[in-house]
């Protein structure tokens, strides 16, 4: 991943604000409780964190990478912003990483994934390993491409063509692992397609 992000890192951003639709709502919608603890699996640059801080000011904020190069621009776009104090980085694999030890929290109040779990190989591991980090009356919040089922089939081809050359494949079955999950961890789901089925919205809650 650091062999990937090495130069994407600088204009990474820039770029994607386009096409990764549903991250803002997400971090809309977070409301983490006061003094809650929020974690971002897969943080990139830092990009969804910042905002998060800003709106949720009274919460506490961490992220984990597996690309040292990604979380290098993250640090640096955090201290920018004057929130260094507020938001904690570690490196750490999606699908397995101790939180306690990486940050001093067993578990958090609120998780998200944004735009990660295409871009993971073992994407259902990276879930049952977030679900599993949620405290009680904690949620883990998924945004990712659809399926692009409302729209037409040429602009899904032309679509995940160009994802294929970035190694990003759209999960088509992530509503259900999402629900059998669920299922195995007491977990509520909830599942909504936006924009057409472009972005797929996930939600796990626990009781």
């Amino acid at each position: 991943m650091d062999a990937i992000y090495r130069t994407q890192r600088h204009f990474y951003d820039l770029t994607r604000k386009y096409y990764l639709l549903g991250r803002d709502r997400l971090i809309r919608y977070l409301a983490p409780p006061l003094g809650g603890s929020v974690l971002e699996i897969g943080c990139g640059t830092g990009r969804n964190l910042i905002l998060a801080a800003r709106a949720w000011p009274d919460a506490r904020f961490f992220g984990i990478d597996i690309s040292e190069a990604m979380l290098e621009t993250a640090r640096k776009n955090v201290a920018k912003a004057g929130l260094s104090d507020k938001i904690v980085f570690a490196q750490g694999d999606a699908t397995a990483f101790d939180a306690q030890a990486l940050f001093g929290v067993p578990a958090f109040d609120r998780i998200f994934q944004s735009y990660t779990l295409s871009m993971i190989p073992d994407w259902e591991g990276a879930i049952r390993e977030a679900a599993g980090k949620l405290a009680p009356e904690g949620r883990l919040d998924i945004v990712d491409f659809g399926q692009q089922n409302g729209l037409p089939g040429i602009w899904r081809s032309l679509l995940f063509a160009w994802l294929a050359r970035f190694d990003v494949t759209p999960r088509a079955t992530l509503r259900s692992v999402v629900e059998k999950i669920a299922a195995e961890r007491g977990l509520e789901a909830d599942f909504l397609a936006l924009r057409l089925g472009y972005a797929w919205t996930a939600r796990l809650s626990r009781p």
